[in-house]
């Protein structure tokens, strides 16, 4: 087989803001709904390995099919706002295709559990908003037959729970809701009956699950009234039920029910086994931790996990003599403005715990394994929780910048951990957390960017001192050089918000000495005892988790820059580093004018008025001597650099070429646009699904007073799906044709290569020569492609530091490598290693 053209090498995304939508496997793999895919993260490789995508909707709730010995899980179930179920099944080869579609649901699926009955079949619950459980059978027909429809009427099952009664194979439900009862439900002769309600929580039931424990079951429940409820379930036999009321014994009370199975009837006790307080807010999440093998059977461990609003979670267990739960372990993160957990997992040794909080974000604590009872946090993934909308390397390519309309700004880097040699991307760095819907960015240099979110203002920001050494000492880089590049003498030692300010303060050696001991007693004033600084500078040998991201490494914000009218829109940064071009939304020519500002003194230069609606994207040309912009008014126009004279010593810009309404080609918005690595080609895509090369673009030739001829230098490429993402790869393939990559909107990114043809404009010179396949697309529009600047894969470069073994073969092997990052409204972030060879 050929080496693949494309392949993932990291994926950031976050899991979806709902409760049930994070499942750990017992092969420890992690499985969680991001927007509208289900991944699977590897925990010890600390990579997502595979994106699961078939829903039309976002993914709300995700559960592996745990298997009754423990083993590794082969099926996987998902429920969407798509209305569907989606049975997912692995293969020989590890991967998992959609094996059977669940359909019925007239509303958002909000919980599923299944179990194996019989015959391998699977029996899955699934709960959704249309106020209805259901039922379902799936065998290997790939229909699934709906067995049972509950409806609650006007409320809601929050979660619903399966597992199979002791000593029999009659199935059990358990549904928690809105009406403060756990309701349960027995599958018996082909009917489902309701068996009983237990009542006792005085608020909406979040959560339930089932644990088996050698005859009995265990179900606990957890609820809005900051209480978990242990329930104990186990077989009557014939006699004790008929037995006197001895009321010289106290015990607690029990509700009986009676199954009928065939022709044998068994009968069954529930008793209230213990009543957990602890967390000081809604409970959304219990969790058993999973049964072990020990000794050829199946151990269940008497431990439960807890996740609250409250920002902890909580690990429960009877003391080992008195029997009575205490509360053994609680973890969770303190300050930050972020709300609490939505659930939690345990992985299946029982070593590392996990939740998923408001924000997206997962939370990894794993046991210290030299001292007892102690958790510390975990390196675990993370990613925007809403669409990304812009995105850029640093000039070096060691690190990319992201921006999304969940409001932040965040920095992902390679990280080598010292023990193994695979390299792994990870958020190091949050630089802005913002109050409005992030838009773009765009750097200046590699310590420098700026941004600019749905508000009139751009707003700059410098890398503090504190990041560029952990900079240094994650990606492996001397912390000398860093420094001299960044010019350290007044570089600040980190940045914090003010309590109710959208900008991010500086923080300076001076502001961290700590006050001494008299100082501290008496307050001067009421501001004193309220420190404005949150920030704590942090030394990290590994990549941070959440509460780190939150507070310790934002950026100062140096300086805003006003002049737009309305909510920014795109930005362009030159390679000499001199200018930066800005936008806004505009539905009038006026407001339409590209904006100029000098990166040295951030006073605004130039306007330049052409388009007559919003400009969607620019581009400055590889020499910085051109600047490109492509508008929703569906043309484009070029800006030329004059030569700086004594009286303007700044660099002007003049109107070069510029289509118009008869000689635009697309008929619909221009979405994006990029140069060629020589400058002397540009390239513009649409909604009109079709991408265009135009040029020749040479400066130096014939009379500058006379405007070039540009015209389309390509046959029109007619992609098939809006456009809306384009971008040029920096080195050429082989016989010098171009390499580009064009995002969709409905999430695939191919790439082509084009050839300048010797007739122009004639013939067919594209060739499309790799596209994402269905696991590796985005599920919805991709916002942004951008090639790494330099060939090679980010973060192997500095491997070969002796220069020890075979450096020179191996430095050409990683020379046929480019590596191509994309943003996607699908809330991720990928990076894929493109093999020039291959092509």
């Amino acid at each position: 087989m050929a080496a693949a053209v494309i392949e993932t090498c990291h994926v950031a995304c976050c899991a979806n803001r709902t409760p049930n939508v994070v499942s750990w496997g017992r092969g420890g793999t992690i499985a969680y709904g991001t927007c509208n895919s289900v991944a699977l993260y590897d925990p010890e490789e600390r990579r997502v390995v595979a994106l699961l995508n078939g829903h039309t909707g976002r993914v709300n709730a995700v559960q592996w099919v745990h298997r009754e010995d423990s083993a590794p899980e082969g099926h996987l179930v998902s429920g969407g706002s798509d209305n569907r179920l989606i049975l997912w099944e692995a293969q020989q080869d590890g991967k998992f295709i959609q094996s059977v579609e669940c359909k019925g649901h007239t509303g958002p699926v909000c919980a599923a559990d299944a179990i194996y009955v019989e015959d391998s079949k699977i029996l899955v619950a699934s709960s959704a908003s249309d106020s209805t459980v259901k039922l379902w059978l799936c065998c290997d027909a790939k229909e699934a037959e709906c067995l049972h429809n509950l409806s609650f009427g006007s409320g809601f099952m929050m979660d619903v729970s399966l597992v199979l009664l002791p000593g029999s194979r009659v199935p059990i439900l358990a549904c928690g809701g809105d009406d403060s009862r756990v309701h349960l439900y027995v599958q018996a002769n082909g009917q489902l009956q309701r068996a009983m309600s237990l009542q006792g929580h005085e608020d909406w039931v979040r959560g339930v699950e089932w644990a088996s424990t050698g005859g009995e079951l265990l179900l606990a429940s957890c609820s809005q009234d900051s209480l978990i409820r242990v329930w104990r379930l186990c077989a009557k036999s014939g006699t004790d039920t008929h037995a006197e009321d001895n009321h010289s014994i106290i015990k607690m009370k029990e509700d009986i029910f009676e199954v009928k199975e065939r022709d044998k009837s068994s009968v069954f006790a529930v008793s209230l086994e213990t009543v957990l307080a602890g967390h000081e807010n809604w409970v959304y999440g219990v969790h058993w931790q999973p049964p072990f093998y020990q000794g050829g059977e199946l151990q269940q461990r008497l431990c439960l996990l807890s996740a609250s609003m409250d920002k902890t979670m909580i690990l429960w267990a009877p003391e080992e003599g008195s029997g009575v739960w205490i509360e053994k372990v609680r973890v969770g993160e303190v300050g930050g403005n972020t709300l609490g957990f939505y659930g939690c997992q345990m992985s299946a040794d029982g070593s590392m715990i996990l939740a998923h909080a408001f924000h997206g974000a997962l939370h990894l604590w794993c046991k210290d394994a030299d001292k007892e009872g102690e958790w510390r946090p975990g390196v675990v993934i993370s990613g925007h929780f809403n669409a990304v909308q812009d995105l850029s390397w640093d000039p070096e390519g060691e690190f990319i910048l992201s921006v999304g309309s969940d409001q932040t700004t965040r920095l992902f880097t390679p990280w080598r951990t010292q023990e193994s040699k695979k390299v792994t991307w990870h958020e190091i760095s949050r630089p802005q957390i913002h109050g409005y819907d992030m838009q773009c960015l765009a750097m200046i240099g590699r310590f420098q960017f700026v941004s600019g979110a749905d508000e009139k203002v751009l707003r700059v920001f410098q890398a503090p001192r504190n990041f560029v050494e952990n900079f240094a000492n994650i990606s492996g880089t001397s912390k000398e050089t860093l420094l001299t590049s960044s010019d350290s003498a007044n570089l600040p030692e980190g940045a914090s918000t003010p309590a109710l300010g959208l900008s991010n303060k500086a923080v300076f050696q001076g502001d961290l000495v700590p006050k001494n001991k008299e100082e501290e007693e008496q307050f001067n004033s009421v501001s004193d005892q309220y420190q404005e600084s949150y920030f704590h500078p942090l030394n990290l040998t590994e990549p941070p988790p959440e509460d780190h991201l939150l507070q310790n490494t934002l950026w100062p914000e140096v300086q805003k820059l006003y002049g737009h009218g309305f909510e920014m829109f795109c930005l362009a940064s030159d390679s000499s580093r001199t200018v930066v071009a800005s936008a806004c939304k505009a539905s009038k020519a006026e407001h339409a004018a590209v904006l100029l500002w000098s990166t040295t003194t951030w006073r605004q230069l130039q306007v330049l008025p052409c388009h007559t609606l919003t400009v969607t994207q620019m581009a400055f040309s590889p020499d910085a001597q051109l600047l490109l912009a492509v508008s929703r008014d569906r043309t484009w126009s070029l800006w030329r650099r004059n030569l700086p004279t004594p009286e303007s010593p700044e660099p002007l810009f003049s109107l070069y070429a510029h289509t118009e309404k008869d000689t635009a080609i697309h008929s619909r918005i221009i979405w994006s646009c990029d140069w060629s690595p020589d400058g002397k080609f540009f390239v513009t895509s649409s909604r009109d699904k079709k991408v265009i090369v135009w040029g020749p673009c040479s400066l130096d030739s014939g009379d500058p007073v006379l405007p070039p001829e540009i015209k389309p230098c390509s046959s029109i490429l007619d992609v098939g799906d809006s456009a809306t993402a384009i971008a040029f790869c920096p080195v050429l393939c082989s016989n010098d044709s171009y390499l580009l990559a064009v995002g969709l909107e409905c999430g695939r990114i191919r790439l082509y290569r084009w050839s300048p043809g010797s007739e122009p404009a004639g013939g067919d010179n594209w060739s499309c020569c790799g596209e994402t396949d269905t696991s590796q697309s985005h599920t919805l529009a991709v916002k942004r492609l951008r090639w790494r600047p330099k060939t090679g894969r980010a973060g192997r470069g500095n491997s070969k530091k002796d220069g020890q073994g075979d450096g020179g073969s191996e430095i050409e092997e990683e020379s046929s490598w480019v590596q191509l990052a994309s943003a996607s409204a699908d809330h991720s972030v990928k990076i894929f290693n493109i093999n020039k060879r291959a092509l």
